[in-house]
């Protein structure tokens, strides 16, 4: 049981029928949470909804034509093109002249009036191809921090995130659920996920999440009141999330626990118990989480999106509210703990930071958080992005702390992020992409250097261990192997090289259960061969013979460096140049008459405002501007 062998075999043979043993053995009703949370678990879950239930869940935004589906186009490289919609989308919201959040026909009309006298500067009543590029430009072009603060937030009030930006939003429906034999009625369930759902959006295997208490009051499942169910699909080990939250666990972090679930889904009509695959089950950061971690439920949890950290914005929680999306009630004390750290980040003078950063994070406990990330080169986190963690304000400290969450990119696979050797040798002193302030000045505190090193040393040597790793992927891989086959015999030979060490190709799932096509780029590599690795190039750093590798710059991958992931004041006046010339110009002269573009400003209004309130938001700017110019996507590399 300690390692497979090879397909075939009286090991293998012996390794399935003991992993089947113990779904049978599992199946009892757990009574608390930590009965749930047992990493070889695994649970048989069955939903049911009606087809009106089952159709009212997919998205908004996911299936519009020229939406999001065409905007992203094949593959997860598409991430980039959100960036444009997102960018534009605010451009538009400029003409906001009431600041209620939306375009009322007369804002629109006028933005558009306001837009041509701006650009017609030789007065003669009509833009050339060049006026109009120019105006675009000057326009849409925003500074690099705007670009990184608003990149991956969703609409006010809305879920942060990659397809949350792209004005993807998922809706909760009502069902009843069957969790190893003990039934919930009236649950609600909901798509979840960002760059999973665009990766599996073609797929039924999406990731779900359900809350028990939503419709009935009081309704749980071993003291759990939400279920998160991951799809992986970006992980053919279905092991990243699961071993990473256990090594944070291991570290002394709060974090997640897991477990595994066959799911199955039943629509009549459609689906009659129909197996969707393995699924990856993990404990909610929610306010029973931190009962249970830090014996209260009166702290504050939030889940930041953005690269600049505790930037202050003045004295207005309406600035902060998208940035840190608060997940239970928000007082004014912890508002006023986020104004105060946001000071003390932003302007404090280096003597004075170091001496007060205790009073407002737990310097040790963040020490841990960062060797682990920083161990596993988690590169879709604070690192890159700023996103896929957690902070809790401790209500008797007062100091914050760091949870960590969605793991599916951890051990060095998110590949939209350096090459395979960078993320393997990434530095420890420097390990972040681009600029970041807050890390760069905590990084720089002797305090936190210190016991930041000490914990990269004594876990490099203990629970980093690779071998301790391979031991924990065999053992995890003898439960699942045989939900694996159940979803296809393409995953489980997929799944048997990756246990073994063997790199794989990236897949990325198109329309029908089970299908898939190649993905770009190398081969991802597995969590064996990969720990063995990082353990060398940790241990090289801290005795002096390597400094690592900086990955310079920030975007979505390389993306950003062609053209997708930005608005630059040349790729965005040529690109928009075009698809506005386009739109606009009704006798296809080259040029746009004062006419033309205010008829075709109504024309959009009246198209993109499908719910005829008379009131444009955002996102159905979003996905009115993704339909319109949907195919310059292909224009620059990763653009439109």
């Amino acid at each position: 049981m300690a390692r497979l062998a090879p397909a075939g075999g009286l090991t293998h043979l012996l390794t399935a029928l003991l992993a089947l043993a113990s779904l049978g053995a599992s199946a009892a009703e757990p009574a608390r949470p930590a009965d749930v949370f047992q990493g070889t678990n695994i649970w048989t879950v069955h939903l049911q909804f009606t087809p009106a239930q089952w159709a009212a869940m997919e998205p908004k935004g996911a299936d519009t034509v020229g939406g999001p589906r065409r905007m992203f186009g094949g593959g997860f490289g598409g991430a980039a093109a959100a960036r444009p919609m997102v960018l534009l989308a605010q451009g538009f919201l400029q003409g906001d002249l009431n600041h209620d959040g939306t375009l009322s026909r007369a804002e629109f009309s006028q933005l558009g009036e306001t837009w041509f006298n701006a650009w017609d500067t030789n007065h003669t009543g009509t833009l050339s191809e060049e006026q109009l590029r120019t105006g675009l430009a000057s326009t849409f072009s925003l500074p690099d921090a705007s670009r990184q603060r608003r990149g991956l937030l969703g609409a006010e009030g809305q879920r942060n995130g990659l397809a949350a930006s792209s004005g993807i939003e998922f809706t909760y429906v009502h069902a009843d659920l069957d969790f190893a034999g003990r039934l919930l009625t009236n649950v609600a369930v909901r798509y979840k996920g960002n760059g999973t759902f665009m990766q599996s959006r073609d797929s039924l295997k999406r990731s779900l999440k359900v809350e028990l208490n939503k419709y009935v009051k009081g309704q749980k499942l071993a003291g759990l009141a939400k279920l998160n169910f991951h799809n992986n699909v970006t992980d053919a080990s279905w092991m990243n999330e699961v071993l990473s939250h256990r090594l944070f666990r291991d570290a002394g972090v709060p974090a997640p626990r897991s477990a595994y679930a066959r799911v199955f889904i039943t629509v009549p009509g459609k689906f009659d118990k129909q197996y969707f695959g393995l699924y990856s089950m993990v404990e909610d950061l929610d306010k029973h989480f931190a009962e249970e971690r830090f014996g209260t439920k009166h702290g504050t949890i939030f889940k930041p999106v953005t690269r600049e950290l505790f930037d202050y914005l003045g004295n207005d929680w309406a600035k902060y509210n998208q940035i840190y999306d608060p997940k239970t009630d928000l007082s004014e004390h912890a508002q006023h703990r986020v104004f105060d750290f946001a000071k003390l980040v932003t302007s404090a003078s280096d003597a004075d930071f170091a001496a007060q950063l205790g009073g407002f994070l737990d310097v040790e406990e963040f020490s841990r958080f960062m060797a682990v990330t920083v161990w596993l080169s988690t590169m879709d986190s604070i690192l890159g992005a700023g996103q896929n963690y957690y902070v809790y304000l401790h209500p008797v400290s007062d100091q914050f702390q760091f949870l960590p969450w969605d793991l599916d990119h951890s051990f060095g696979q998110f590949a939209m992020t350096g090459t395979q050797e960078q993320r393997e040798t990434v530095s420890l002193q420097h390990p972040w992409r681009g600029e970041n302030r807050f890390l760069e000045r905590v990084f720089k505190v002797e305090a936190f250097q210190k016991l930041y090193l000490a914990r990269l040393a004594e876990f490099n040597k203990t629970i980093c261990s690779p071998s301790r790793f391979a031991q924990q992927v065999d053992e995890l891989a003898a439960a699942i192997r045989p939900a694996v086959q159940e979803e296809s015999d393409t995953k489980l030979a997929r799944f048997d090289k990756v246990v073994a060490g063997e790199p794989v190709e990236r897949l990325t799932l198109r329309a029908g259960m089970g299908n898939a096509r190649r993905g770009n780029g190398e081969p991802t590599k597995p969590i064996k061969p990969f720990v063995t690795a990082r353990a060398q190039s940790v241990q090289d750093q801290l005795v002096g013979k390597s400094s690592g590798t900086t990955i310079e710059g920030f975007g979505m991958g390389g993306f950003a460096n062609r053209g997708g992931a930005r608005l630059d004041a040349a790729g965005s006046g040529q690109i928009l140049e075009r698809a506005f010339m386009k739109a606009l110009d009704a006798n296809q002269d080259g040029q746009l008459t004062h006419a033309e573009f205010t008829q075709g400003f109504a024309k959009w209004f009246d198209s993109w405002n499908r719910n005829q309130t008379g009131q444009l938001t955002e996102n159905q700017l979003r996905v009115g501007l993704g339909e319109e110019f949907a195919s310059f996507r292909g224009t620059q590399r990763g653009g439109f």
